[in-house]
């Protein structure tokens, strides 16, 4: 794996946490940030056997990510604020399509391009402590790294209309309420732990099944994608590889199934 500059990676057990690593900026997304994460999100999904599973979490306990670094808007014109938005966005959908589940632990304050981070990722697991929010509007903008999007579709209309434009934070009871986050756990070491639960879990399911569970939920929301056909079609997939036949034999002879990803 490679070192970086804003990130810190531990892998464990086929369990691969990354933590943004710029705990004196709360762990702010810099546009380094930004390509390091995509970097690193390359490495998993050119990895598959190796990492099984994702933790993303922020250094420290104050903040999973507190915004994007506002310093790097300064200056921007039309265009370029455009294609800033587009590429960070094109990262975050790295994060949502990647085959590895991918969950958030939301070690503290959660905001703007951060609340975003978290929605990209396929699970969410926040501390007592944590807060969510997409305070833009404050600043005469609004997300631009998918925030919208995710939003509406994890909390529904009306609610994402209030929290986009009230510009509030919510506390993680809340976000567990709304559907933002799927458990609260009392510290980051009860939630890193949750995480691991889950993940290990889903590492001892069909590797391939799962990449095409990812690929099936996500066409729900896609523009121009049929979901239903998305979902047909990976199923009959499923029958061209080796784990579904060591699943149904495994099934049938009553042992437990010994999938490779293949």
């Amino acid at each position: 794996m490679e070192s970086y500059e804003n990130l810190a990676l531990d892998l464990v057990d086929g369990i691969l946490t990354i933590a943004i690593n710029r705990e004196s900026k709360m762990n702010a997304l810099n546009r380094a940030t930004m390509l390091e994460i995509k970097d690193a999100f390359q490495y998993v999904q050119d990895n598959p056997k190796e990492v099984r599973g994702v933790i993303l979490t922020g250094a420290g306990e104050k903040a999973f990510v507190a915004g994007a670094d506002i310093s790097e808007f300064t200056g921007l014109s039309e265009m370029h604020a455009r294609k800033f938005a587009e590429e960070g966005q094109e990262i975050f959908q790295e994060i949502e399509n990647c085959h590895t589940p991918v969950i958030a632990v939301v070690n503290g304050f959660a905001l703007g391009g951060g609340c975003e981070l978290a929605m990209a990722c396929h699970m969410r697991i926040a501390v007592s402590a944590a807060k969510f929010g997409q305070p833009e509007v404050n600043l005469g903008l609004i997300p631009g790294y998918g925030g919208t999007q995710r939003l509406t579709q994890l909390i529904g209309k009306g609610r994402a209309f209030e929290f986009l434009m009230s510009a509030d934070m919510i506390g993680a009871e809340r976000a567990e309420q709304m559907g933002l986050a799927n458990y609260v756990e009392a510290d980051k070491e009860a939630a890193h732990a949750k995480a691991v639960e889950i993940l290990s879990k889903i590492a001892s399911k069909a590797p391939l099944a799962i990449g095409l569970v990812i690929d099936s939920v996500n066409a729900y929301f896609e523009t121009g994608v049929e979901g239903y056909q998305t979902e047909a079609n990976a199923f009959a997939g499923c029958f061209g590889t080796n784990d579904f036949k060591e699943g149904v034999a495994a099934f049938l002879e009553k042992r437990k199934a010994d999938f490779k990803g293949e």
